[in-house]
C-alpha cells in the first residue's frame, strides 16, 4: 500500500506541473534536437566545403545551360554531344568574360591603385574638416584597420592551399556538370528508387518542382544581373567615370547576392566616381545606382523573380548572412536559391501541390536532370 501511495503521489506531482509548461518543455527539447542535428550537418559540410560548393555550383550551372543541351538533343544528337555543348557554353561564357575583364583590369591596375589612394586621401581630408576628429587620430584608426587586415590575410602557404582547393573544386564542378547534363534523368530515377515505393510519385513531383524553381531562379537572376549591369554601366559611361568595364562586371556579379551585393557594388561605383570626378560625379552615380535598384526592386524582381522565390526580404537577408558566415562569398551566392528550392519542395510535400504539371515537361523528354524531362 505504501508503494502504491508513493506512485499516486508521484503522479499527482507530475500532474501538478502546468500543461503549458510541459508543452513548452517538449517544444524546447525538440528545438534543441533540431538545432543539434543542423549543427552536426553544418560541421560535416564545413569539413567538405569545397566538395559541397562544387556540387551546388554544378547544379546551378546545369539549371542554367540545360536549355542548350535540350535544343541540341532535339537535333537528334547523342547525349554526350548535348552535354558537351552545355559544358562548352559555360567555359566560353565564363572563361571569355574573365579573360576579357582580367586583361582590362591588369592594364588599368596601376591607375586604379593611384586613383584609390588619392581618393582615400581626399576622403580623409573631408572627414577631418567635417567631424571633430584630429588627423593624427584618423591616421591611427586607418593604420589600425590596415594592420588588422594584414594580420587576417592568409600567408602564402595558406593561399597556395586555397588555390589548390579552388582548382580541384572547379574541376569537380565541370565533371559533375557534364554528367548531370548527360545522365541527369537516370540519376534522378536512381534517387527515386531510394524512396519507399508508395512515396515515389510525391517525391518525384516535389523534386521536379524544386528543379523548376532552381531553373527559374537561375535564369531570372541572370536577366536581372544583365539589366543591372547594363543600366549602371551605361550611366558610368555617360558620366565619364573610369574603369567602366570592371565596375560593370562587379555590378553583374554582385547581383547574385541579393540586397547586400547591390549595396557593395553601388558603393564601389560611387567611390570611384568621387575619386575621379569629385562630389558631383559621385552624386550622379549614386542617383543612377538608386534609380537602377529601384527599377529592379519594383519592376524586375516582381516580374521575373516573383513567381519563383515567394520569400520575405527578412528570410533573404538571413539566408545571405548565414551563407556568408558558412562559406563566404560562394555561400552568399548559393544561399537564396537553396532556400527557394527547399521552400518549394516543402510546399509541394506539405500541400500536395503538383508543382506545375510535370507531365507537360515530360513531353520534351531530353536526357537531363529532373526539371529537364
Amino acid at each position: 500500500m505504501s508503494g502504491y501511495g508513493r506512485r499516486v503521489t508521484s503522479g499527482k506531482g507530475f500532474d501538478a506541473v502546468p500543461s503549458t509548461l510541459r508543452n513548452t518543455a517538449a517544444v524546447a527539447a525538440c528545438f534543441l534536437v533540431i538545432v543539434a542535428a543542423v549543427g552536426v550537418l553544418v560541421y560535416l559540410f564545413t569539413k567538405v566545403a569545397s566538395l559541397v560548393m562544387a556540387v551546388i555550383a554544378a547544379l546551378l550551372l546545369t539549371a542554367l545551360v540545360s536549355p542548350v543541351a535540350r535544343q541540341v538533343r532535339r537535333l537528334r544528337a547523342p547525349a554526350w554531344v548535348a552535354a558537351l555543348s552545355g559544358l562548352l557554353t559555360v567555359l566560353i561564357a565564363i572563361g571569355g568574360s574573365v579573360a576579357l575583364v582580367g586583361n582590362r583590369i591588369a592594364n588599368q591596375w596601376e591607375e586604379m591603385r593611384r586613383s584609390l589612394t588619392e581618393g582615400l586621401q581626399q576622403t580623409q581630408d573631408q572627414i577631418v574638416s567635417a567631424l571633430p576628429i584630429s588627423e593624427p587620430r584618423l591616421d591611427a584608426l586607418i593604420d589600425g584597420a590596415v594592420s588588422a587586415l594584414r594580420r587576417s590575410s592568409p600567408d602564402p602557404v595558406a593561399s597556395a592551399g586555397m588555390a589548390t582547393r579552388v582548382g580541384a573544386a572547379v574541376l569537380i564542378c565541370l565533371f559533375l556538370l557534364f554528367f548531370m547534363l548527360k545522365d541527369g534523368r537516370s540519376m534522378w530515377e536512381w534517387i527515386l528508387r531510394l524512396a519507399p515505393e508508395r512515396l515515389r510519385p510525391k517525391v518525384d513531383v516535389a523534386g521536379r518542382a524544386g528543379w523548376r524553381a532552381l531553373g527559374q531562379y537561375v535564369h531570372g537572376i541572370i536577366l536581372v544581373a544583365l539589366v543591372d549591369a547594363a543600366g549602371i554601366g551605361l550611366a558610368l559611361l555617360l558620366i565619364g567615370v573610369p574603369f567602366v568595364l570592371p565596375l560593370t562586371l562587379l555590378t553583374f556579379i554582385a547581383a547574385f547576392v541579393p540586397i547586400l551585393g547591390a549595396i557593395l557594388a553601388g558603393a564601389a561605383a560611387v567611390l570611384i566616381a568621387f575619386v575621379s570626378g569629385g562630389a558631383t560625379d559621385a552624386l550622379l552615380v549614386l542617383a543612377a545606382v538608386l534609380a537602377v535598384q529601384q527599377a529592379e526592386s519594383h519592376l524586375l524582381q516582381p516580374l521575373i523573380m516573383g513567381r519563383t522565390l515567394h520569400l520575405h526580404p527578412v528570410v533573404v537577408v538571413v539566408a545571405v548572412a548565414a551563407g556568408t558566415l558558412a562559406a563566404g562569398i560562394p555561400g552568399a551566392i548559393v544561399a537564396v536559391p537553396l532556400v527557394a528550392v527547399v521552400y518549394r519542395v516543402a510546399s509541394v510535400l506539405a500541400n500536395d501541390d503538383d508543382g506545375g504539371a510535370p507531365e507537360a515537361d515530360a513531353r520534351l523528354a531530353p536526357e537531363g536532370p529532373p526539371g529537364s524531362r
